[in-house]
This record gives C-alpha cells, sequence and structure tokens, in this order.
C-alpha cells in the first residue's frame, strides 16, 4: 500500500531548519509517531505532497520550500500596538505571547521591542519565510474509515475515535 487519498499514514519525522542545520520539532520527542489522513490538509501541503506514493517502512529526505510550508514572512504582520494593551505582562524581547478576538480565535505572536508608549510584535508563524527539512520514516498506511473521511481527518493510527 502506498500513500494516497483517503489512506491514514503514520510516520516518524525529525524537522530540520535548511538553512541552519537545527532541529526544530520530532515526534520522537513525542513518544510516538504522527498519523493523519492524506489530501485533508492536516499537515503542511509541501510535506504531504512530497509523500504522496511513499511505501510502509520507506524513509525519505524531503525538503519543503517555505511557500509550501508556512509561507512567507509577511511584513505587514509585524504591528505596532499601545503599551496599555500588554498591562500585568512583564515584556521582553522575543517573549511569545496569545491574545483572543472577540470572536474567540487565538492569535500568537511574540514582542520584538517595546518602550514606554508602545509594543512591536510579529504575528507571523514562527516558521514563516523558513525552508525546512523532514527526516521521513512511513511507520504505517491503512484505509481510512468511513468516519474519518466524512470527519476529514485520523482517529488515529488504528482508526479509533
Amino acid at each position: 500500500m502506498e500513500v494516497s487519498e483517503n489512506k491514514v499514514v503514520t510516520f516518524h519525522y525529525v524537522l530540520r531548519d535548511k538553512e541552519t542545520g537545527e532541529v526544530l520539532d520530532s515526534s520522537q520527542q513525542y513518544g510516538e509517531p504522527l498519523s493523519f489522513l492524506f489530501g485533508k490538509g492536516e499537515i503542511i501541503s509541501g510535506l504531504e505532497e512530497r509523500m504522496r506514493g511513499m511505501q510502509q517502512g520507506e524513509t525519505r529526505t524531503i525538503e519543503v520550500p517555505a511557500a509550501e510550508a508556512y509561507g512567507e514572512r509577511d511584513p505587514n504582520l509585524i504591528q505596532k500596538a499601545p503599551r496599555e494593551y500588554f498591562q500585568g505582562v512583564q515584556l521582553q524581547e522575543g517573549l511569545p505571547l496569545q491574545a483572543q478576538t472577540p470572536e474567540g480565535q487565538i492569535i500568537n505572536m511574540v514582542v520584538l521591542e517595546f518602550d514606554d508608549q508602545t509594543v512591536t510584535v510579529d504575528l507571523n508563524h514562527p516558521l514563516a519565510g523558513k525552508d525546512l527539512v523532514f527526516d521521513v520514516e512511513v511507520v504505517s498506511i491503512r484505509e481510512a474509515t468511513p468516519e474519518e473521511i466524512l470527519h476529514g481527518h485520523a482517529h488515529g493510527p488504528e482508526g479509533h475515535v
């Protein structure tokens, strides 16, 4: 069986920054591989498409350009906000923060700089603008259940809800 539409793929990965070689993430740190329903956008598009056709037990090093990963950095997502919005927060450069919109959406940001009046934050994804390298090992491939196809996501390696 090969990686294709409506297959649940379970795989181990190590994610590295292509430019620096730094390991950014690894399934090993979670103690188990990641499972996803192929073709439903559960993982970044560039990785998913480059896994198409892989077989169980196959390993591959996959390069994913920034545009097909977390996108290019958008300078419009670097914004200044009034310092008063950050009351009770001990600000420091590089501090990751979350905010919530009135609609309940969570917004992630990183403090770039601040003064007595304003705080400059970066709303880009932390991996935006980075070309990525994944070392992938396909652990298993199985047919998706009708429920998984209906729900649009994998329910785990064995298909449990």
